[in-house]
């Protein structure tokens, strides 16, 4: 039975604004009390894909970012007629998630926006690679804690240099909430190329036939209890 869309894009808005509040919220908190340093602020951010993934999954799929809401579209995983709505939510949940941030912190630490720390070449090549493992894994995987892993291991590798957006919407938030645009363009088009390179990977890997398990494989993955 199909969730109503209502529901559905309630918990992207939520998911979303989940995302934005503790994500760049934690690069706000260290900045104000260096208390969190660069890899406690990567393991907020995996952490919160993580519960967020696992608490909302069951009623939107927990996309709660653009690009992973193209690639699934592009894979045949989603309807193209909530493209559109999906996006709107997640925008509206991260800009009132950045806004919040605005009315706690002020300014402090530009509200975690993403501009690139090198030139732009460098972080446009930096955040398509990093979509595209992202979302590889999203395809190919989508538990929580592996989504969630990729999220913090490109947040502390990719952070001090693009701010490890992978996500339109993660860098939309903070920007109109702080004015800053540096450079905003490259955090929609790196991500969108990296869904698409990450959904022909994924379809280059799917075997054409279903792959038979060997007799002791089947015994080994059997339900205990059960005869394969």
């Amino acid at each position: 039975m199909a969730v109503p869309l209502s529901r559905a894009l309630t918990a992207e808005a939520i998911g979303t604004f989940a995302l934005i509040f503790f994500g760049p919220g934690a690069a706000v908190v260290d900045a104000q009390t260096g208390a969190l340093g660069h890899t406690g602020v990567a393991l907020v951010f995996g952490l919160t894909v993580t519960v967020v993934i696992a608490a909302l999954a069951p009623i939107s799929g927990a996309h709660i970012n653009p690009a992973a809401t193209f690639a699934l579209t592009l894979a045949g995983k989603f309807s193209r007629a909530r493209v559109l709505p999906y996006v709107a939510a997640q925008l509206c949940g991260a800009s009132l998630a950045a806004f919040l941030l605005l009315a706690l912190f002020g300014m402090q630490g530009d509200l975690g926006v993403t501009v690139p720390a090198g030139s732009v070449f460098q972080a446009f090549l930096l955040e398509t690679v990093m979509t595209f493992f992202l979302l590889l894994v999203a395809l190919r995987s989508g538990l929580p804690w592996a989504v969630g892993g990729v999220v913090a291991l490109e947040a502390a590798m990719g952070g001090p240099i693009t701010g490890a957006s992978m996500n339109p919407a993660r860098s939309f938030g903070p920007a109109l909430a702080s004015g800053i645009w540096t450079a905003h363009w490259l955090y929609w088009v790196a991500p969108l190329l990296g869904a698409a390179l990450a959904v022909a990977a994924s379809h280059f890997l799917s075997p054409t036939e279903p792959v038979e398990p060997r007799p002791h494989q089947a015994q080994e993955f059997a339900p205990q209890g059960e005869t394969p």
